[in-house]
């Protein structure tokens, strides 16, 4: 029997409880895609909420997302421990120099306030409460943080804190544990601000071996996740890079929703993932650049397949990772309609 139209929150929702939906949930990342969408310059798109959440709006209804999304760049918090970070007019936030130079540093760092007038953190709560009183109830809205270990290589630079995980491991805790409570209260604020799902970007994570994650990333994954249920949200773990030797980790994060990068086998890490929870979906995760800018509607639609049946019953669709800027409007739209039940 054929499933009648449901809106995005609808579809979701079924999804997530392993009901029948219409079609199969699109969650796809934009953020530089969707400020082309509306001709916007990046650097407003980035500091400006009114105009993320118009590019949002635009890009969810041109393309058929299944969200609106207050992710950015992962420059937010970095931004309000009082990094200087540049906007160059139209291409990628830049932190010229880590906050922290020195190990001393680490003690005179401030507990900035989410909510702070003029700050990052609020200018992203203000998107959720834009979004949420536009279309609160008829799409989910996701907020986004950065988690501890990947806000800590925000603030003291990838290199340095590599070397510091082996050199000054306890260091890094001491860290990780000034930044994982800002992380808390920020995800707290979007959640409060009307936020049904909260991200969180740990992309250092794929760079450090199984042990270290389980000392370094997963702890504070597994905090502020408990923290976003609590509040009432659904936590989603996003990861780029290639995972295979964390998927059985990531599952026991607490996530309710795991996105995988390209380089992941879908199928092995469903397998793996079903061993510790079955009802964790999996989100992705065919190659955003091969496949999705380089391709054609029809490689698009054979990729899609492809994890549709690795992804299994309750398989969320995205790429690998966001969609790269300049990808033809064709190959995202031919996401859309590949993401029908027959």
């Amino acid at each position: 029997m054929a499933i009648s139209e449901m809106t995005s929150t609808e579809r979701f929702a079924a999804r997530m409880a392993g009901q029948p939906v219409d079609r199969i949930p699109n969650m796809t990342l934009v953020m530089q895609f969707a400020a082309d969408q509306i001709g916007a310059r990046l650097a407003d798109y980035y500091q400006d909420y009114h105009v993320l959440c118009e590019a949002n709006f635009v890009t969810a209804e041109r393309f058929g997302l299944d969200l609106v999304d207050a992710i950015s760049d992962p420059f937010r918090e970095a931004a309000d421990f009082g990094a200087v970070i540049e906007f160059p007019d139209d291409n990628l936030p830049v932190s010229r120099a880590p906050l922290i130079q020195d190990l001393s540093d680490v003690a005179a760092l401030s507990s900035p306030d989410p909510l702070a007038r003029g700050s990052r953190m609020r200018d992203r709560v203000d998107a959720i409460r834009l979004f949420h009183e536009r279309v609160g109830g008829q799409i989910p809205v996701q907020g986004w943080v950065e988690g501890a270990l990947a806000e800590a290589a925000d603030l003291r630079g990838v290199s340095a804190l590599m070397y510091d995980l082996y050199d000054r491991p306890e260091w890094v805790e001491t860290l990780l544990e000034r930044v994982v409570e800002t992380a808390i209260a920020f995800a707290i604020a979007q959640v409060e601000a009307g936020a049904t799902i909260i991200g969180l970007g740990d992309a250092i994570a794929s760079q450090v071996s199984p042990v270290a994650y389980r000392r370094f990333a997963l702890p504070y994954e597994q905090r502020i996740f408990d923290a976003v249920r609590a509040a009432g949200a659904i936590p989603r773990l996003h990861i780029c890079g290639n995972t295979t030797r964390l998927v059985r980790d990531m599952a026991q994060s607490g996530a309710q929703i795991i996105d995988l990068d390209w380089q992941v086998d879908l199928a092995a890490a469903r397998a793996t993932v079903d061993e510790i929870d079955p009802s964790i979906p999996l989100c992705g995760n065919f190659d955003p650049v091969a496949v999705l800018y380089e391709g054609t509607p029809d490689d698009v639609c054979q990729a899609v397949e492809a994890c549709r049946t690795a992804g299994g019953d309750n398989w969320l669709a995205m790429p690998g990772c966001e969609v790269p800027r300049g990808t033809r409007d064709e190959n995202v739209l031919a996401m859309r309609d590949a993401l029908a039940v027959n």
